[in-house]
């Protein structure tokens, strides 16, 4: 039998008491701070975090000399974010959209947060979608002896600690394979002398950018992608993109349609990035974007897609890039750039090599977002049954 076992039989092994929140808590609004008393940074004088209800670090919404809540709570997200929680042990002041929660004496404030967190809020669906005390007020928990609440506490804290190791074993491990999956690219791309090093605009059949005249939108039709669809994991993101009519992407030049093989590059703000378009699939995109066409029968399109985002070339982005609010690669610099160009069959080994490194990294990547959500299935599981209590009223 487990110490929480052994508790519950000797304390409660009838079930235990559901108490309303506005039994066994204190509940308190957050309100508004003064301007003369705010500062957005934290300073000798505003000592005092004040909280939004905001998730995680977007939560600390400034700094101010006095705290409201002194004692240590949880906090329930009055409108926007809606019924999330957060738990402050330090003085505070919370503003406007914020209900404090303040346990009493025989609440542990961490118990309390975990059994906030298993409720369900209802809101009105007439008028501002949003929590106010007295409806927050008839929730009820399961109000167990406070040794119960205690180990309750430690065994999730531990569970807790160690799902946030893993993930930064995870995290750790994702971005040493990236160190070494970028060491290994510049290894593969630094050729010696007998490696001639050509201009880019004589590896590509056509380099070229998106249309320079603002294309007419639609409601559906062919995407019409800007510089935020492309990402750092150089892929293109779809899911939120305008649309032209069909029309008009008849009418582009055809080295302004992108086709399978061809690389996108952005030479505008977030410069330097490739994609390799592996389909074909029919997109436009603003002229922020370059497209490049190479000459497969010199280069290999994978093979520049890695020079791409190698060191080598991206010292020479870094050079090109002009101006100062946005900077900007020009069609003219991105053609003088240089690319090594060994022979087809040696290419072809370096794609081979450094697609085996893109794998690993990818299953990395993949594996860190869903060892989350599996992780915190299994955290929500544990929490709830540990929450569950015979009632006895």
């Amino acid at each position: 039998m487990s110490k929480l076992d052994s508790l519950i039989a000797k304390l409660c092994p009838d079930g235990v008491v559901y108490k309303a929140l506005g039994e066994c808590c204190k509940l308190s609004a957050g309100g508004d701070v003064p301007k003369e008393s705010f500062s957005k940074e934290q300073s000798e004088k505003y000592t005092v975090p004040i909280y939004s209800n905001g998730i995680g670090e977007n939560a600390l919404y400034g700094w101010t000399e006095n705290a409201r809540i002194k004692e240590p709570c949880v906090t329930i997200a009055a409108r926007g974010t809606i019924g999330y929680s957060a738990l402050r042990e330090k003085p505070f002041v919370p503003i406007i959209r914020l209900i404090c929660v303040i346990p009493n004496s025989d609440l542990n404030v961490k118990y309390l947060k975990y059994a906030v967190e298993i409720l369900t809020f209802q809101v009105p669906t007439s008028g501002i979608p949003q929590l106010t005390i007295p409806m927050i007020s008839k929730y009820k928990i399961p109000l167990s002896p406070l040794p119960v609440q205690h180990e309750i506490v430690r065994i999730l804290d531990n569970f807790t600690k160690l799902t946030a190791e893993l993930v930064m074993e995870l995290e750790a491990e994702l971005v040493a394979r990236k160190k070494q999956h970028d060491y290994y690219k510049d290894l593969l791309l630094a050729f010696g002398d007998d490696v001639p090093v050509l201009k880019l605009s004589y590896c590509c059949i056509s380099i070229s950018d998106g249309d320079h005249q603002a294309p007419p939108k639609t409601d559906s039709g062919i995407p019409f992608i800007t510089i935020s669809n492309i990402t750092n994991a150089n892929t293109i993101d779809f899911s939120n993109t305008k649309f032209v009519p069909e029309t008009y992407y008849i009418k582009l030049d055809d080295k302004r349609k992108a086709q399978k093989n061809d690389i996108l590059y952005t030479v505008v703000g977030s410069f330097g990035i490739p994609v390799l378009i592996e389909n074909d699939i029919k997109f436009t995109f603003q002229r922020h974007i370059a497209i490049l066409r190479p000459n497969n029968e010199i280069i290999i399109s994978k093979y520049l897609y890695h020079v791409l985002q190698g060191s080598y070339f991206m010292n020479q982005a870094n050079i090109a890039a002009v101006g100062a609010a946005q900077k900007t690669i020009t069609l003219s610099a991105l053609n003088n750039m240089k690319v090594p160009l060994p022979p087809l069959d040696e290419q072809a080994r370096i794609v081979e090599i450094l697609d085996r490194f893109d794998a690993l990294t990818t299953d990395i990547s993949n594996r860190l977002p869903a060892e989350i959500v599996a992780r915190q299935k299994q955290y929500e599981y544990y929490r709830d049954t540990l929450l569950k209590f015979e009632k006895i009223n």
